[in-house]
């Protein structure tokens, strides 16, 4: 029999959204832990080795720590180190290596890990999307050349590389393995180049499409992938190409699956993220929360980190407004 105390909180994810509710947790009294099935921000400790965030150090500040960094845009480095910063100076109570498996509602919450069970009177989720890519679902995707995540550059010295996708990641990851002296081709399903790609990258990409070095098809599909070519389709027709690697930065999605386990609805758009009131960011479940990107669904261009880092207060706040007993008048 579970005989821990029931908590008034379970965070689930230790992302930047997982930081700052645990954060507003710490300073409102309330008990707590913060439940992580990697490492501290486990999904920018994934991104690219020098990648470099589009938004200022003072945008992505959180629990009034300042984040310094050399430049106005810090890099994830710089990211990491803040990060640590913040769990250490606020002591947050967070498990790492510790994966949910389970959510029941039972006189609050049960949650089950994959190493223990623990109950609490609210939960929120701030998983995130980043480890769930969205597939190509076509031939060949499954072959090792093939990454939905980007590394670094130095593997691809001298190789052919497709790079499917035509947004921030997409332009990064061409400019860079470019750089470095890839072969690089762009596959890209619009007619054009995302034109929010980072102001400082985007004139830099269509220069390099313009001139010829990275050779690019738009309104275009890789159609299959084979050892050692892919098939395109484009305007023109079906094309073949050598190909050595595949890059495919195609976005990424929520664990659908395991919202739809949780019970918590989707909107019927294409967006398909998460039912949830936009005033409290409580779900149709009571006394459980959505909070940070997972609230955008599909819509990944629209929720980041500068603009959820208020999600933990205003969470925070709902859930110690409703512990308050109402007096009788």
């Amino acid at each position: 029999m579970n005989t821990k105390p029931i908590l008034d909180l379970i965070i689930v994810g230790a992302g930047p959204t997982g930081i700052s509710c645990g954060i507003q947790a710490a300073l409102q009294g309330l008990s707590y832990v913060v439940l992580e099935k990697g490492v501290l921000v486990n999904s920018i400790y994934n991104f690219p080795a020098n990648m470099t965030f589009f938004s200022t150090s003072l945008n992505l500040e959180i629990g009034n720590v300042p984040f310094i960094s050399h430049n106005d845009k810090p890099t994830r480095q710089e990211a990491l180190e803040y990060y640590r910063r913040l769990a250490d100076n606020y002591n947050l109570d967070i498990y790492y290596q510790e994966k949910v498996s389970d959510v029941v509602q039972n006189d609050g919450f049960m949650v089950t890990t994959n190493k223990d069970i623990y109950r609490a009177k609210n939960i929120i989720l701030a998983t995130g999307f980043y480890d769930f890519p969205r597939m190509l679902n076509i031939p060949g995707e499954g072959l090792p050349k093939v990454k939905h995540y980007y590394d670094e550059a130095h593997l691809y010295i001298k190789q052919n590389v497709a790079v499917i996708g035509g947004a921030n990641s997409a332009c990064d990851v061409a400019l860079e393995t470019w750089q470095k002296g890839a072969n690089v081709t762009m596959i890209v399903r619009e007619e054009m180049l995302y034109q929010k790609v980072k102001y400082w990258i985007l004139p830099n990409i269509e220069n390099r499409i313009k001139e010829g070095s990275i050779k690019a098809y738009f309104n275009s599909n890789v159609m299959e992938i084979r050892p050692d070519a892919i098939d395109i389709s484009t305007p023109e027709g079906i094309i073949t190409i050598p190909n050595d690697y595949v890059l495919a930065m195609t976005g990424y999605r929520p664990d659908y699956d395991w919202l739809s386990k949780i019970g918590i609805p989707l909107q019927n758009d294409e967006s398909a993220s998460p039912i949830y009131n936009e005033h409290t960011f409580e779900s149709n479940i009571k006394g459980l929360y959505i909070a940070g990107v997972l609230q955008s669904g599909l819509d990944t261009s629209k929720l980041f980190i500068e603009n959820t880092r208020d999600h933990g207060k205003i969470i925070i706040n709902n859930i110690v407004k409703k512990s308050i007993p109402k007096i009788e008048s």
